[in-house]
């Protein structure tokens, strides 16, 4: 790697993703420097992150905490900005070479098209981002020359298998641990609690990935980005539960040869990848004992006791902003689920209910995306009520 450093922004730094990326920065401060950080709600982990990190400019998203993080970090010099709107400025900063956009949600669409705009790389860890507004996102990376770089484990287990390879992809198989109810019958899954919910066997991650592990709604949001970022079609995406998390996906070439990435669950993984690409350098995780491993196990998925699976390869086949009316709808009904006010089955039928009723946009501008997701909501929380 070039011998000056890369200056790093974090969007969601006091996430799961921002931090063990500030895990993999910290072991590499040869390589990486953070240049700014942002966090909606969590003051006293930002206000840390800043004094350990030193980045030049901070953004706390709630306005309400401004004066907290400003008190706390004005003694250090680093400048302290509130509101996403800061954080859509900031980002274009010229002395910022890597955007790491891990913010959750929808939330996080709109700072990352302010970076892929001023010509930034992405490593790309919110996968809302191209579920709502895939043909948007990526034709805004075409143009603007902007590499997206997969966070994803199973993303960048795909993108790590490419590499070298200049034939035609037959397939790609999206690995799926199942989630904490993989062996539970359709009653039993319909009664889960928040506690079950979150209850991950192999991943440790935020509250609202967790729940959308659990319901495999991740694994179709996934599949959804999955598209886009390999420009493949549907119908050559499949889908895989492989409950020990070892091999974290793979590609079929037209010769019926398969590619494999392997390894440990450990996030910090594929986020140091993205960082470091097209180098490897090393990490302290747990190495892979295949004399150890017993077995490697893999079924399809059941798209009845897990529909929303089903319902991501019908809103993608839609096309226009229907992905964008289930990623809304899915927010909301998690959220919901979160504060205990519906039943884990509620999360995928109020989905259904939502795409059904939201008005289809089949060519949609950025704009149109906004209004959609914002009609989603509206729509999901007055089934809610």
């Amino acid at each position: 790697m070039e011998n000056n450093k890369r200056r790093i922004a974090i969007l969601g730094s006091t996430g799961s993703i921002g931090t063990q990326a500030l895990d993999v920065i910290a072991q590499h401060p040869d390589l990486f420097e953070v240049e700014l950080l942002t966090a909606n709600n969590n003051a006293d982990l930002l206000i840390e992150q800043a004094i350990k990190f030193k980045p030049n400019n901070v953004v706390i998203c709630n306005k309400e905490l401004y004066q907290k993080v400003f008190d706390a970090l004005d003694s250090h010099y680093i400048k302290v900005f509130a509101g996403i709107e800061s954080a859509n400025s900031l980002v274009q900063a010229q002395d910022i070479d890597i955007v790491v956009a891990s913010m959750v949600g929808f939330s996080g669409l709109e700072p990352t098209i302010s970076a892929i705009k001023a010509g930034k790389a992405i490593a790309l860890a919110n996968k809302e981002t191209l579920v709502a507004a895939g043909s948007i996102v990526t034709s805004l990376a075409r143009k603007h020359n902007v590499p997206i770089l997969p966070v994803d484990s199973e993303h960048s287990a795909i993108f790590q298998c490419l590499q070298g390879e200049y034939t035609e992809i037959e397939k790609i198989i999206l690995t799926a641990s199942g989630g904490p109810f993989r062996e539970w019958s359709l009653e039993q899954i319909a009664n889960a609690t928040k506690a079950q919910a979150l209850k991950h066997p192999n991943w440790d991650m935020g509250a609202k990935v967790t729940i959308d592990s659990a319901s495999m709604m991740n694994k179709g949001l996934e599949m959804i980005e999955a598209s886009w970022l390999f420009n493949l079609p549907t119908e050559k995406i499949e889908i895989v539960v492989h409950p020990q998390s070892i091999i974290h996906s793979m590609v079929q070439f037209t010769d019926g040869c398969l590619k494999a990435q392997l390894g440990a669950p450990d996030m910090r993984v594929p986020i140091q990848y993205a960082l470091s690409y097209p180098q490897r350098i090393s990490l302290n995780t747990e190495r892979l004992d295949f004399a150890q491993l017993k077995e490697l196990t893999f079924y399809a998925p059941d798209k009845e006791r897990f529909p929303a699976i089903r319902l991501a390869y019908h809103a993608h086949n839609s096309g226009g902003n229907m992905a964008c009316i289930m990623n809304g709808a899915n927010e909301a009904a998690v959220a919901a689920f979160l504060k205990e006010k519906i039943k884990f089955k509620d999360i995928t039928d109020i989905i259904e209910k939502t795409m059904g009723k939201c008005t289809f946009v089949p060519q949609p501008t950025i704009e149109d995306i906004y209004n959609t997701h914002a009609q989603a909501l509206e729509i999901a929380n007055s089934l809610i009520k």
